[in-house]
């Protein structure tokens, strides 16, 4: 039992670390593209996390067509139909564990959703919504 608990400990800090390292990152990357930056809004990260645009492929989606609004469940890629592990890193633990990992996949989601990269202002508030909502 000890060996359990210290496990979870360990994922814990593990994962608070990350999420706070590169969290902290892009604070520094937000205050250099606006010095106005005033810090992450989990309430803009849920609107730029529900809100639809017409995506790469020109559709109509938005990161919950494929996410769910339910981040402690499966779901769907919009476009191939494969299953995505919840993005919850409560209900997944290998959830936002790797800082490369996730540079990799909010590049790529937000290219899918936007059509461009989002700014660091805009990841840092989806990042701070999906760890408060999840």
């Amino acid at each position: 039992m000890r060996i359990l608990i210290l496990a979870i400990s360990l994922f814990s800090l593990s994962f608070a670390q990350v999420s706070d390292e590169y969290v902290n990152s892009l604070k520094t990357q937000a205050l250099q593209e606006n010095p106005n930056f005033k810090g992450f809004d989990s309430n803009r990260g849920e609107q730029i996390f529900t809100s639809k645009h017409i995506g790469k492929k020109g559709k109509e989606i938005s990161c919950v067509s494929c996410h769910t609004s339910d981040l402690s469940k499966n779901g769907e890629n919009f476009f191939t139909g494969k299953v995505i592990e919840p993005l919850s890193p409560k209900a997944n633990p290998k959830r936002l564990t790797e800082i490369k990992t996730i540079e990799k996949w909010l590049k790529r989601n937000f290219n899918d959703v936007y059509n461009r990269e989002g700014t660091a202002q805009e990841k840092g508030d989806v990042i701070v919504y999906i760890l408060n909502k999840g």
